[in-house]
Order: structure tokens, then C-alpha cells, then sequence
């Protein structure tokens, strides 16, 4: 039996958080099956420092090669007493895969190598879960360790006795396991429930900040790129910026004025990370909405990773599964510093074809530019207004100059007269104030 199996609670509920423990010392297994996009090598490499944030030490390494998994134990027998062989010697607790596992083969995995089993997901899932502070991303990671566990439950629970009943309800009585399902789908259900009231919640927020606020820029990328420095480095915030892989998990806004005056909200959000769990995608639907609704994305890149392209690729599929695939964009190169050589003339497929700033996180090289590259590309979305607005209305003035792009300010004798862009949103009022330039006045 698995030395880490879990009773349930004395009132007869399951524990709110089924993966809190990560094993302490750890063997880590990358498999190298036909088709994968990553190398096994950089793939557990990865995983070794998806390991390391979760607290984890990574004692030993194992590659198998594989021409197709094994349906029961994704191992042929050898390797796995190979496993179980490193696992006595070096007194580990844990073995971790990196891939996801089926539940069978999670459940025989554990009866053979005598010892905790995590995949990929169950990893990240523990990550998430440690990094997760505010009351709405504890709900959206609890939900997706549900939708986790739910197929697992057998290898979880050791309590598989029959509980007695009445011949009149089920005979001899029904399964734990079936209890521990009933219970899980209860949990599931409120949980669902109150993140459609966070969900609502967030989409009247962005209603309101689309009719009255300043346009919305997302920093997008892969897990450890350089989002959270970024944004430190723009708007002067402090949000938690470590060399580890998902350091911040709950997302941050602050507001950024740009040179020509227009302020904008920026929006640090969650990292991606190759092979992203379905079910966090799913569970975090609510957050990664913030990236769906924004006027541009700034997809940070770490331009000092050897896997610079497969992570584009991977923050590319995942912004597509999330419906954010079309969304204007401006490429980061980040950490340039450390990789001097010109990365722009290495960019392939979509990337290729954006806008590209590059910059240097910790040194602060090419803020500037990048600046600058969000004010055009806002600009992009923005349309052209010239107006004359009286000296009574000086409230439309502050607002073209808080959300709007002013290129020309001159006082005349009926008014104000400006010239540049504003925010489709944000154009309303100004219909009234038209400036006809052939007659010198307003429509």
C-alpha cells in the first residue's frame, strides 16, 4: 500500500485540498515518445524546476524511450524496478512523471515503485495551490484539483470497505469509493457556482471600466519570462518577481502613463507553461477573461532560454484554446542582456509577423521603446477626433487628455481646439464638438 494514502475526515467529508503534500526528495522520469514537440531533455529540465518551486528536490533523473506507453504502467517492468531501485537507495518519498498520467496507470504506478506518484499536472496543480492567495484563485485551483481527483479516487482512498446499509438501499451497502465521489461532485458543484459570482462579477467590472476606463494592456508568456519585473519596472508596483516558475499566480493591475500623456491599466496575469492542464484552463476561466477583453497583449519572451521558440509556441496555443489567438500584440524580447545575439532574426511563425521591442528586465533597458510601441499600437484602435470644445466644458478636455492621444492644443476665441485620438469607447461625447476645419468651426 502507498505510504501516503489519506483518510478521510471524522465528519465523514473529504479534505478541502487533496494535493497539498508534495513529496520532500524526488526521481524525476521524462519519457521520449514519438511526436512530442519538446525534446525529453528540455522537457526535465522544466520539470526539475517545476519541482524546485514546489519545494521539492530532485534527487536522480531517468529518460526511457519509448516506441508506445504501456496502457497499465506506462513502463515496461524492468525500468520500473530500475525505479523502485533508485527510489530504496537514495530514501526518496516521491517519484514524479513528466506527462500526465492515466488513473490506472497513476494507481499501478504507486503499487509498484511502493511510493507517492505525481504526474505533470498533479505537480503544477500543487504549485498553484501553494501560490494562490486571494480567495477567488484558491476557489479556481480547488476546482481544478477536483476535476484531477475525480478519476483518481481509487488511488487515492485506501478505504475501499463497504459500508453497511439497509436491504431495503443497496443490499450490503455501497462503496466508500462512491461516497467520496458523491462528495467531491458536491464540492465541485458550489465551487462552480461561486465562480460564475466571481465571473459576473469580473465581466460587469470590465464593463464599466470599457465605458469609463482606460484601455486595458496584458502582459502574456511563458511561466518565468519576466512578466511581474516588467511590470514592476512600468508602473513602479511591487508585485513578487523570483527566478522560479510561477511566482505570482493571482493577477495584478496598475495604471501606466505613456509619453504622449494617455494612461492605460496593466495587467500581469498567470504564466503559461507548455502542456498547461485542461483543467486549469477551465478552472481559471474567470482570470484569464482579463486577457480575452484586452486591447493589446504584450507577450513577454524570455530571450535568454535555449526553448525560446517552443515557449511562444506554447503561450501561442494556450492563448488560442482561451479565444485570445486574434487579439492585438506586441512581442518583449526579455533578458536580452543575457543572450546578446540578435533573437529578432530568429522569430518564426506569428511572432514573426508582430511588432518586436527588446529589453532588458533588471537593467530597465528599452522601456522606452516599448512604451512606445504600446502608445502606436493602441493607436491602431483608437479613432481620429478634431474637436472644438467650449471653455465650459473642461471636463472633456481632462478626459481626452487622460484616455486619449493629443497631437495639436490650441486655445481660440469659442474654445479649446484639439486634434489626435481617443478610444472608440470614450468618443461619445465628443459628437457634439466636431471641428469643421474648412470653416473654422464647430458643426
Amino acid at each position: 500500500m502507498p505510504k501516503h494514502s489519506i483518510p478521510i475526515t471524522a465528519e465523514g467529508n473529504l479534505p478541502t485540498n487533496l494535493l497539498t503534500r508534495a513529496p520532500k526528495r524526488a526521481i524525476l522520469v521524462g519519457v521520449d515518445i514519438p511526436g512530442k514537440d519538446w525534446s525529453v531533455v528540455e522537457s526535465v529540465v522544466e520539470l526539475e524546476q517545476l519541482a524546485a518551486t514546489a519545494g521539492v528536490s530532485s534527487i536522480d533523473r531517468v529518460i526511457q524511450r519509448l516506441a508506445r506507453p504501456h496502457p497499465g504502467t506506462l513502463l515496461g517492468s524492468g525500468k520500473i524496478q530500475e525505479i523502485a531501485d533508485l527510489v530504496r537507495f537514495h530514501d526518496c518519498d516521491g517519484v514524479i512523471f513528466d506527462l500526465e498520467l492515466t488513473a490506472g496507470q497513476h494507481r499501478n504506478l504507486e503499487k509498484e515503485l511502493e511510493t507517492q506518484v505525481l504526474d505533470r499536472t498533479a505537480l503544477i496543480l500543487i504549485i498553484f495551490g501553494q501560490r494562490a492567495h486571494t480567495r477567488e484563485g484558491r476557489l479556481q485551483v480547488e476546482l481544478a484539483q477536483i476535476e484531477y481527483n475525480l478519476p483518481r479516487l481509487a488511488r487515492q482512498w485506501s478505504h475501499l470497505s463497504r459500508q453497511k446499509g439497509s436491504a431495503q438501499q443497496r443490499g450490503e451497502g455501497e462503496k466508500q469509493i462512491e461516497v467520496d465521489r458523491r462528495l467531491l461532485r458536491r464540492q465541485k458543484d458550489q465551487l462552480e457556482e461561486e465562480l460564475e459570482h466571481v465571473r459576473t462579477h469580473r465581466q460587469l467590472h470590465r464593463e464599466r471600466r470599457k465605458n469609463i476606463g482606460a484601455p486595458v494592456v496584458a502582459l502574456v508568456g511563458y511561466t518565468n519570462a519576466g512578466k511581474s519585473t516588467l511590470l514592476n519596472c512600468l508602473a513602479n508596483a511591487t508585485s513578487l518577481a523570483e527566478d522560479k516558475l510561477f511566482s505570482t499566480l493571482d493577477p495584478m493591475t496598475r495604471r501606466v502613463r505613456l509619453a504622449s500623456g494617455q494612461e492605460i491599466l496593466l495587467t500581469d496575469t498567470v504564466g503559461f507553461v507548455q502542456r498547461l492542464p485542461t483543467t486549469l484552463i477551465a478552472a481559471f476561466r474567470a482570470t484569464l477573461e482579463e486577457v480575452v477583453e484586452a486591447d493589446l497583449l504584450v507577450h513577454v519572451v524570455d530571450a535568454s532560454s535555449p526553448s525560446m521558440h517552443h515557449q511562444i509556441e506554447a503561450v501561442e496555443q494556450v492563448l488560442e484554446e482561451i479565444g485570445a489567438g486574434g487579439r492585438p500584440m506586441v512581442i518583449a524580447l526579455n533578458k536580452v542582456d543575457i543572450r546578446p545575439c540578435d533573437v529578432t532574426l530568429q522569430m518564426e511563425g506569428i511572432a514573426a509577423r508582430l511588432p518586436v521591442v527588446s529589453r532588458s528586465g533588471f537593467k530597465g533597458k528599452g522601456i522606452d521603446d516599448l512604451l512606445l510601441s504600446i502608445s502606436e499600437n493602441l493607436l491602431l484602435q483608437f479613432v481620429a477626433l478634431e474637436v472644438l470644445i467650449p471653455y465650459n466644458r473642461g471636463e472633456l478636455v481632462a478626459m481626452f487628455h487622460q484616455f486619449g492621444i493629443i497631437e495639436d492644443e490650441c486655445y481660440e476665441a469659442a474654445g479649446i481646439h484639439l486634434r489626435g485620438h481617443m478610444p472608440a469607447n470614450h468618443s461619445g461625447p465628443f459628437a457634439a464638438f466636431r471641428y469643421n476645419s474648412a470653416k473654422n468651426a464647430r458643426v
